[in-house]
């Protein structure tokens, strides 16, 4: 039998497995039924090739070679990954998952009015509607296999529900956390349904044990509906052995305005695939994001910006920051459709190559066909700036010193973004600790 055919048999036997679960008997038919056509569209295409153009340049043989089995319900991560997280020491509004899977005793579920924070399962009892209206629905069938196996598998979620006009203070804060042995599958999920004129803050975050090569296969859908406002930060800080996919998929209703802060610091491979659409006149949409990776680690990120409404707007910048025989590799496509007028998007991509062996891929894309529109892409790659550390060095700055200023400065025009202190702060340190002496000897914390 091919290698094809036995993944599709190993993630068969797990599907009928969840099938005949508990968890699954309690679930509604329609949600039964999503799952099935999700594991349908999975077996039908399978896991992507090297001939697949979006996965070019990504190494696959890590996530298709591996006989990944589900993550284990009860396993306990250490102390130390709690305490890495972003506002570990407050007391707000938080879910944790570990492995998919709410984790009651560490989570505070103690919302503001107008908020509802809790996991699939109690919502399936309490907030069917908002559910079958947007579950599934948000990552549809266009988001690819890894996507169709999180739709199919995922066993729980996170769930934040903003009620019309609701407007808390706080973030919300969602942590998925991967913990136990090797060579497991964890499949984290979360749903944002932001009601007509809200406005949230969303800080969601992604660690796990070290030296665990597990993989996570994380969906992300967000629905903004009319006049509503989202800002999301996704901090990526997963142990160096990890795998991390994951998906992005954002609607936007009319008015609708969504920004997104991402930093991909940790994990061996990371891939993002970005999914937004404005499906109402008069939306804003901002992608900010980050990877720094260094030795021989992966970071691979795929974007693509719908403007299927006219009156949009999009602004897009990524950094990479490489060093060692890392790779890096941005792919964004932006794509105004027929009588999408008066579209505004830019998009930009910059990276930085602290040696010699670093290598990035980028590729900014436009697909217009609409003609009153204003659009414009960029990409830049490059190495420190010669003149400006032989003027730090004049001034009596080492070399490793002046270094580590200009790495932050480049990092730190995506960083003063951060509309949360805890996060920059976790990505600051992140940085010190595995950039090295690029990164300077404070790394910029604050």
């Amino acid at each position: 039998m091919s290698a094809v055919g036995v993944e599709k048999d190993l993630y068969r036997e797990g599907f009928e497995r969840f099938a005949l679960s508990q968890d699954a008997a309690a679930e509604p038919a329609w949600l039964r039924e999503r799952r099935t056509a999700a594991f349908a569209r999975f077996v039908e295409r399978g896991l992507p090739t090297p001939r697949d153009e979006a996965w070019r340049h990504t190494p696959l043989a890590p996530l298709t070679r591996g006989r990944f089995e589900p993550a284990e319900a009860h396993a306990a991560p250490g102390e130390s990954v709690f305490r890495a997280l972003p506002g570990a020491a407050d007391a707000g509004t938080r879910i944790v998952l570990v492995n998919g899977r709410y984790a009651p005793d560490r989570s505070r579920l103690d919302a503001e009015p107008g908020v509802t924070l809790t996991s699939l399962k109690h919502a399936l009892e309490t907030q069917r509607a908002p559910l079958e209206a947007w579950l599934a629905r948000v990552a549809d069938g266009a988001s690819g296999a890894f996507a169709d196996l999180n739709a199919a598998l995922a066993a729980d979620a996170a769930v934040v529900l903003i009620a019309p006009g609701a407007s808390p203070r706080g973030p919300i804060r969602i942590e998925h956390v991967g913990a136990g042995p090797s060579g497991r599958v964890a499949y984290a999920r979360t749903l944002v349904v932001a009601g007509r004129t809200s406005e949230c803050r969303i800080v969601e975050s992604y660690a796990s044990d070290s030296g665990r090569a597990s993989l996570t296969n994380a969906v992300t859908e967000i629905a903004i509906e009319d006049g509503a406002r989202v800002e999301r930060c996704k901090l990526q800080v997963e142990g160096g052995d990890q795998l991390h996919v994951a998906t992005l998929a954002v609607r936007l209703g009319r008015d609708a305005r969504f920004v997104d802060h991402s930093l991909v610091l940790g994990a061996a491979l990371s891939r993002d695939d970005i999914d937004v659409r404005f499906e109402g006149e008069g939306g804003e949409c901002r992608l900010n994001g980050l990877f720094a990776v260094s030795g021989k680690r992966v970071a691979d990120t795929h974007s693509r910006i719908d403007h299927a409404k006219p009156h949009c707007a999009s602004r897009e910048l990524y950094k990479g920051i490489l060093d060692g025989q890392a790779r890096g590799v941005f792919n964004g496509l932006v794509i105004v459709r027929p009588g999408a007028q008066k579209t505004d998007a830019w998009q930009v991509n910059r990276n930085l190559l602290l040696s010699g062996e670093a290598l990035v891929h980028s590729t900014p894309q436009l697909e217009i066909l609409a003609d009153d529109v204003k659009c414009k892409h960029g990409s830049t790659t490059g190495q420190l700036d010669p003149e400006a550390l032989f003027y730090l060095r004049s001034r009596g700055i080492g070399e490793p010193e002046a270094r580590g200023l200009l790495t932050r400065a480049f990092a730190d025009e995506l960083l003063n973004l951060l509309p949360d202190d805890a996060v920059r702060a976790v990505a600051q340190r992140w940085l010190a600790s595995q950039l090295g002496a690029a990164a300077g000897p404070s790394g910029g914390a604050a």
